[in-house]
């Protein structure tokens, strides 16, 4: 008889059935090339759901070559709807092609990625921006097969600040400003998107925005406002919707007409942008997109496929209300 809170395994299984462990493991594992008679399969796969049978993760990684385990690094940064989504996403997709994902916030005091990499013997690392090539060996190093993205995706991060820039322009607005957020785990994401958003300028022969930094205080956006109006300033780029939201909360306070005075654009389009007063213009992603989009990249890497690219940046799009 088996004890009491003992794992079954595969042998419990093939007892069960009254067959070899190998012919469970060709069942359980689906491997191809085998003939094992319908009637024997039946017999396995009941059993196993008799047993409530459940593969060990690590004979699972043994069968596949790799465990389905995949890790997403997250920067020390406040983690807000827009990235909260895009977890979730990339999990129900990782999810649909029997992959696990595991999330991993860095902080100053943590251990090194290649260290938790090596604790949850993940096969693959999904990053928001490119990593080093030194942590990409190093996490090769510890068995990670699957890094992502290896190229960077600095470009499409600067197309969101591209494209709320020329929708200002667009609107007329000749000297713009730029809410930047004042958290250090932001800063690198929000370089990027400046960037876009003085290449728009550029283009059109304007100066580049006028970046302040804008605390998720009332006081400090107003004090951003004031500071845009004195210098001419109507349109304001937001590093993503909560600091746009700030703005708005600021120019109410300053006493600064939104849109009349002064054009506000945002990122992300968080759940609250469309209730704001006025609703927020803001850049969109299709999340559901392009979390099928890392899964798919992962899982066709870790089935042996080569990795040509780490796919095609899901291209934003601006949801114009009644901000700006």
């Amino acid at each position: 008889m088996r004890q009491v809170g003992k794992r079954v395994t595969s042998a419990d299984v093939a007892q069960e059935a009254g067959v070899s462990r190998t012919t469970v493991s060709f069942v359980l594992n689906d491997r191809p090339g085998h003939a094992i008679p319908e009637e024997t399969r039946q017999r396995v796969l009941e059993a196993a759901r008799r047993l409530k049978y459940r593969p060990h993760a690590s004979a699972r990684a043994l069968a596949a070559g790799h465990s389905d385990v995949v890790l997403l690094a997250l920067p020390d940064m406040p983690v807000g709807a827009g990235i909260s989504r895009f977890c979730e996403e990339v999990a129900t997709a990782l999810a649909d092609r029997g992959l696990t994902l595991v999330t991993h916030f860095a902080r100053a005091d943590d251990r090194s990625l290649q260290d938790v990499c090596a604790a949850v013997d993940a096969s693959a690392v999904i990053g928001l921006e490119a990593f080093e090539q030194a942590t990409v060996q190093a996490l090769h190093s510890v068995g990670v097969k699957v890094v992502i993205p290896s190229g960077g995706h600095a470009p499409s991060m600067r197309h969101v600040g591209r494209v709320q820039a020329e929708h200002l322009i667009a609107r007329g607005h000749r000297h713009l400003g730029y809410a930047m957020s004042t958290h250090a785990g932001h800063l690198p994401m929000a370089r990027h998107r400046l960037q876009g958003a003085a290449d728009a300028c550029a283009a059109a022969s304007l100066e580049p925005p006028v970046v302040i930094g804008v605390d998720l205080e009332i006081a400090a956006a107003e004090r951003a406002v004031r500071q845009w109006a004195s210098q001419s300033i109507t349109g304001v780029c937001g590093f993503n919707d909560d600091t746009a939201l700030a703005v708005l909360a600021g120019a109410r306070e300053a006493g600064v007409r939104v849109p009349q005075d002064l054009a506000v654009v945002g990122a992300d389009d968080v759940a609250t942008a469309a209730l704001s007063l006025p609703p927020l213009t803001t850049v969109s992603f299709d999340l559901p997109e392009a979390g099928r989009q890392r899964a798919e990249t992962v899982a066709s890497a870790l089935a042996g496929h080569v990795l040509v690219s780490d796919g095609v940046p899901v291209a934003p799009e601006l949801i114009v209300r009644s901000s700006s």
